[in-house]
């Protein structure tokens, strides 16, 4: 099922008109750090339901809003002393010797159980900053 949505470059258009361009960009930017927390927070809670050092739990980070093409982009990674971003996707997808690893998928399930939280903390931010 796919939908078309029709309007939306009018709508961003007059938004940048009214509130002008670096203003928006400030809002949307604001929208996504939130959202990027949300996200993050999410994360963290999945990953402490098998956590041994906690090391993959603190090393979780994000970038600050960057453009990607032609759309702001926040990406979540791992960064550290202990290098986890090595190892992540073992975790997430298994490996020939361990397939099936405590805590595969966690990631693509924070994906879909974060969805909602994300897009009311993106409304909220959203809406603050036009106010």
């Amino acid at each position: 099922m796919s939908v078309n949505v029709s309007g939306l470059d009018k709508l961003l258009a007059e938004l940048e008109n009214r509130y002008g361009k670096a203003n928006v960009q400030r809002i949307s930017d604001e929208a996504l750090i939130r959202g990027a927390n949300v996200f993050i927070k999410h994360l963290k809670s999945e990953f402490a339901s098998f956590k041994d050092t906690g090391a993959s739990i603190e090393e979780i980070a994000f970038s600050y809003p960057t453009w990607d093409g032609d759309v702001r982009t926040v990406k979540v990674h791992w960064k550290g002393p202990h290098g986890r971003y090595r190892i992540i996707h073992l975790n997430e997808f298994g490996t020939i010797k361990n397939p099936n690893p405590r805590g595969k998928g966690a990631i693509a399930r924070v994906m879909v159980n974060a969805e909602n939280a994300y897009r009311k903390a993106i409304r909220q931010a959203v809406v603050e900053g036009i106010k």
